[in-house]
């Protein structure tokens, strides 16, 4: 009797769990989508101090013009708002960092007072991380502790240029770089054979000739006694790749390294516009391939099946071109074979001159058609877009709305959650946009960090939903503004519906286009949780804005 009614009870236990499983069916968890991707920028040295023991290098000691200087931000600093859950907090999934190559050692005068290569974009040596920025271990700490919370890191690559000449840096040989002509700007080959502005040499990467090492990096890495080293993983990879010993390959082949040593997810290319097209061909295939001996070398570090993530900046592309970068004289595609975004530069004017609907529909368009398949990183501020679209931060929550709620992914300028001014008094050229992260305002001012919170669930709902970036859009009505997003990837299917400019208190919402009768849902932004009756759900908030998604 006792062992009958025992098996009793744990038949009816099981029968109970399998009901009840089926009643809390867990949501099928959304994938990490690059085209809808939450991107956080930042530059390196002016997010946050990790170690204060690294903020002096090489003798950069000279007195220099306003926020043309090393501040102190470093890559142990980054991990450790990582760590802090900032990013988390903020939606982000994936972080772009500014290059963390070693920099020239001198600085530069050109009107501006002295500036040192804080901004990471003067390299003097691509295999070694500048220690201003920290270490090796520094970044392997980086790469784990963001990727334990499914965050990618995205480095910055430079292939164009060397750093500028300096009394402590020698200029490369002649079959190396060229330092005579100064690009014009005016069609192809102007913009390409020629270096950016005086004084930063331009790397002949249309060369296929043989070329030795610079002599000065030979001094250097035997100074350092890592020469054979170095000369040894070189000699390999023109073997493996049957490439010849041309300057561009050299800088390939060191860019790479830190893929298949770091397990970093993706390049942001600096200055592609200003290099023959067909190098981005080949270093996608250098990229695609490090990318794919990381995975298979470290089958536990492997985050998802995504491909290796290429944005280029080619200055002044915009969305409206398609595939097209039009230089008067010839229009290049840099999407197929060689990128899967580009960074937008016409977003910020699309934002300043259209309403929601204009600039959503618009680019929703855009992306399910020409696009299809690739991606734009959008923007509204960035460290050398002179003009922005808040300079003063006046209008944060636009800022939010537009930036994180339109298709495409969104590039989140550090600070321009916090409303960290972009306008610094005393300040020459971009470094008005590279004042030091807000941090005190973050930690006690009142205003910032309503500023915060509301980028924080946007942001946090951008990242739940890949609908928001990489989904389609569709109106629902226009007074009130309502409108849904839906992606489909095999099996998995993403719903959410988005109410803008509505009125404070309460709100009868038309989710009968996307949402089923007695489903369960809730508002993200305010936490109010609703059921649908005759197609509609009712919020009562003190907010203007609901995100709704089911619960």
């Amino acid at each position: 009797m006792y062992k009958y009614f025992l098996v009793t009870i744990i038949a009816f236990s099981m029968l109970s769990c399998k009901e009840n499983k089926t009643v809390v069916e867990e949501k099928p968890k959304a994938p990490f989508v690059w085209e809808g991707a939450n991107l956080y920028f930042l530059l390196t040295d002016r997010f946050n101090n990790g170690d204060t023991s690294n903020d002096v290098n090489f003798d950069r000691t000279k007195e220099t013009g306003k926020l043309r200087g090393f501040e102190g931000g470093d890559i142990k600093g980054i991990t450790q708002k990582v760590k802090e859950g900032y990013f988390t907090d903020l939606g982000i999934n994936a972080i772009w960092m500014t290059p963390i190559v070693e920099q020239i050692h001198g600085g530069t005068d050109e009107g501006t007072g002295i500036t040192y290569g804080f901004h990471g974009y003067w390299a003097k040596d691509w295999t070694k991380i500048d220690p201003n920025y920290g270490t090796k271990e520094d970044l392997h700490e980086l790469v784990k502790e963001a990727h334990a919370r499914g965050i990618r890191i995205v480095l910055d690559a430079v292939i164009n240029h060397t750093g500028p000449v300096t009394e402590k840096d020698p200029v490369w040989p002649e079959d190396w770089v060229r330092t005579d002509v100064q690009c014009s700007y005016d069609n192809y080959e102007h913009t390409v054979s020629c270096t950016l502005v005086k004084n930063l040499p331009d790397i002949r990467t249309e060369s296929n000739e043989n070329v030795e090492l610079p002599p000065q990096l030979v001094e250097k890495w035997k100074a350092e006694g890592r020469y054979e080293q170095e000369v040894k993983e070189l000699d390999e990879f023109f073997e493996r790749t049957g490439h010849p010993r041309a300057p561009r390959f050299y800088i390939m082949k060191w860019l790479t390294d830190y893929i298949t040593e770091f397990g970093v997810d993706g390049y942001r290319c600096d200055t592609v516009k200003h290099t023959e097209a067909y190098v981005w061909e080949e270093f996608k295939k250098e990229c695609d391939y490090a990318f794919t001996e990381f995975k298979k070398n470290n089958p536990e570090r492997v985050m998802d099946d995504n491909d290796f993530y290429l944005v280029g900046e080619v200055y002044n592309y915009g969305i409206s071109g398609g595939k097209l970068f039009d230089y008067g004289d010839k229009k290049v595609n840099y999407y197929d074979d060689m990128f899967n975004a580009q960074i937008n530069f016409e977003f910020k004017w699309n934002a300043k001159e259209n309403g929601y609907e204009d600039l959503f529909k618009r680019y929703s368009g855009i992306l399910n058609n020409e696009l299809k398949g690739f991606g734009v990183l959008n923007y509204l501020s960035s460290h050398d877009d002179g003009g922005p679209f808040d300079p003063k931060r006046e209008k944060p929550f636009e800022t939010a709305n537009k930036l994180l709620l339109s298709p495409g992914t969104s590039q989140v300028y550090y600070g321009d959650e916090s409303a960290r001014s972009l306008v610094v008094e005393g300040t020459q050229g971009d470094a008005t946009l590279r004042s030091f992260m807000n941090w005190d305002a973050v930690k006690s001012d009142a205003k910032t960090n309503k500023v915060l919170e509301h980028w924080q669930k946007l942001g946090k709902f951008r990242e739940r939903h890949p609908a928001v970036g990489a989904g389609m859009h569709q109106m629902i009505t226009k007074e009130p503004y309502l409108f849904y997003r839906s992606y489909y990837k095999g099996d998995f299917k993403d719903l959410v519906v988005i109410g803008l400019d509505l009125l404070k208190g309460e709100k009868v919402i038309d989710v009968s286009k996307v949402f089923e009768e007695g489903e369960l849902l809730q508002d993200a932004y305010s936490g109010v949780k609703a059921t649908v009756e005759n197609g509609k759900i009712t919020i009562n908030s003190n907010a203007n804005i609901v995100l709704i998604e089911r619960q």
